[in-house]
């Protein structure tokens, strides 16, 4: 196979790439009810691969994880920090639990296999794959006053034991996280995440793309005048103001009409009447009958978000505005939905409107552009990214992942990912709030997390699958079987504690949350896929920005404690 290494030596991409296509292709493998999924897909693939001798940089993997990261920040920025509170205890809770029980089993283990101070560390670095600790379990045993070989040999063996249980450690949190969590509680990460979402949406129906409903709300209806003869178009709409039931065209021989006010519907004349579905059925029978398929009253009507930005409707309720804005100005445009930071507000006329809250409308483009301009700014839809708002938010994070404070002589950081993280939910709060810029449409929000996260779990395989399999051999398989204990039972332990004790009962939070208190990127990856939207996001980053400290102080601890 060494026309194989002479190709990775030059491409090393391809390396990367051929991870990724044979990973997703394995990945959508059925083993029964099981099924590894594209992520833990890529790793086992990768760790393959790299035995025919890959070097890639480490950059790479630096760059991917980053923009998965930032991402999956920037998608969930509004709902994280309306969530923070009281209601973010159970999260602290569950960290503490996974790092307290993580520490125990490490100690445990190493007594039993008499392991030295290094190896308990590398294999506490990598069963619970926070790489943080090898920096402070190296600081810590140089601390220790020993002679520099014996400290060389066991800083060594922190980077060995790191090496053979790292590769597990993120696969054993996928199968915990994903498939077993959702045996044990008996219900699916999907399910929970749509009611979940459903839920946060105040009860609107959420469409999958592509889906639409039946029998609209919002339509239009063709009569020809038989009853309302004699009426004026005021006098059809004005019926019951509160429905706004609008007449967009009048003709009558052939011709069309200008719609005003006071003009007077003839019998014969064909109207197009637009409104919500019950009050135009109710209005049929002062009209005539129905009639379809006539030329001319085709009319295209448009739905379109407005950023609220009139400071005479802000801090108003909803039927304050509804009042302000009668006749003229509302005529021929209906309010379909209120959100505020993503959460669909109830349309009730006792709703305050907040500046900054989107108002969705529907209508004819002109009598949209109407009302924008008294309401506020158009969000206009674009496929295209912000690359300046893209590229100052990963800037921001990754400077602040820079930063360090040290807790007596341990130093704390966020690290890249921990900062493109904060960063992401900032930027993606403060997109929320000011829509007119800053835009990153769904589609490209997807594929920086799926191409930045798989892609930096097919780079940790081709580079350590080879160390770790020659590890492996080297040291046998004892080691291996140490990191699978330690990587397994907090997490188990944790998931008992989460479920009976701290009473989670939506499997897509939870998920989240179990694999933010093992800063399990690929884990979460696999639980966002299954979940099909953001649901599980903000207990993670909760659970996650926690995970950053407390598994990192466990460095110094394994060290004072083995």
């Amino acid at each position: 196979m060494d026309w194989l290494h002479e190709i990775f030596k030059r491409s090393p991409e391809i390396a990367l790439f051929l991870s990724l296509a044979l990973g997703y292709l394995v990945g959508k493998i059925q083993f029964g009810k099981f099924q590894l999924g594209g992520v833990a897909g890529s790793l086992l693939v990768a760790v393959l691969v790299s035995q025919f001798g890959v070097e890639i940089d480490s950059g790479v993997k630096s760059v991917l994880f980053a923009l998965f990261i930032f991402a999956v920040g920037f998608e969930s920025g509004p709902q994280f920090f309306s969530s923070l509170g009281k209601q973010s205890v159970k999260e602290i809770i569950l960290a503490v639990v996974l790092a307290v029980t993580g520490l125990a089993t490490v100690v445990i283990m190493a007594k039993l296999f008499n392991l030295d101070k290094g190896l308990a560390a590398g294999v506490a670095a990598g069963g619970l794959t926070q790489s943080a600790i090898i920096g402070t379990a190296g600081d810590a045993i140089a601390k220790l006053g020993l002679a520099a070989d014996e400290t060389k040999r066991l800083q060594a063996n922190v980077a060995i034991g790191y090496a053979v249980t790292y590769i597990f450690g993120s696969f054993g949190a996928i199968i915990v996280c994903v498939n077993i969590l959702e045996r044990f509680m008996r219900r699916t990460i999907r399910d929970d995440a749509m009611q979940a979402e459903a839920a946060q949406q105040a009860g609107v129906k959420v469409l999958a793309p592509g889906q639409s409903i039946a029998a609209p709300d919002l339509v239009g209806r063709i009569f020809q005048i038989g009853a309302g003869n004699g009426k004026t178009v005021a006098q059809i709409e004005d019926v019951d103001p509160n429905t706004n039931i609008t007449v967009e065209r009048v003709k009558r021989g052939g011709q069309l009409l200008e719609v005003t006010p006071d003009l007077v519907l003839q019998t014969d004349d064909v109207v197009l009447l637009v409104g919500r579905r019950v009050p135009v059925v109710n209005r049929a029978p002062m009209l005539g009958k129905e009639v379809y398929g006539i030329d001319g009253m085709d009319l295209t009507m448009q739905r379109r978000d407005i950023v609220l930005t009139n400071k005479d409707f802000a801090n108003k309720t909803v039927g304050e505005v509804r009042d302000a804005t009668m006749g003229g100005v509302r005529h021929g445009v209906f309010v379909v939905q209120i959100s505020r930071m993503g959460k669909v507000l109830p349309m009730v006329p006792e709703t305050q409107l907040l500046a900054g809250d989107t108002v969705s409308m529907y209508g004819a483009e002109t009598d949209l552009r109407r009302v924008a301009g008294v309401i506020g700014e158009v969000i206009v839809p674009s496929t295209k990214t912000d690359f300046v708002y893209l590229g100052a938010g990963l800037a921001v994070g990754l400077l602040v992942g820079l930063l360090s404070v040290k807790i007596g002589a341990i130093p704390l950081t966020l690290g890249s990912g921990g900062g493109a993280l904060l960063s992401g939910l900032v930027f993606g709060w403060y997109r929320a709030k000011r829509q007119t810029f800053g835009a990153i449409p769904p589609g490209a929000v997807q594929i920086l997390k799926d191409l930045g996260l798989a892609g930096f779990v097919a780079v940790v395989g081709l580079q350590s699958g080879l160390q770790a399999v020659e590890t492996v051999r080297e040291h046998g398989l004892t080691l291996f079987g140490i990191g699978v204990v330690v990587t397994l039972v907090p997490l188990l332990i944790t998931m008992v504690f989460g479920r009976y004790v701290l009473r989670y009962d939506n499997a897509a939070v939870f998920a989240g949350a179990l694999s933010g208190t093992r800063s399990a990127n690929p884990a979460f990856g696999e639980v966002l896929d299954k979940a099909g939207n953001s649901i599980p996001t903000v207990p993670f980053a909760i659970t996650y920005a926690l995970a950053n400290v407390f598994l990192t102080l466990l460095g110094p601890l394994v060290v004072a404690f083995t």
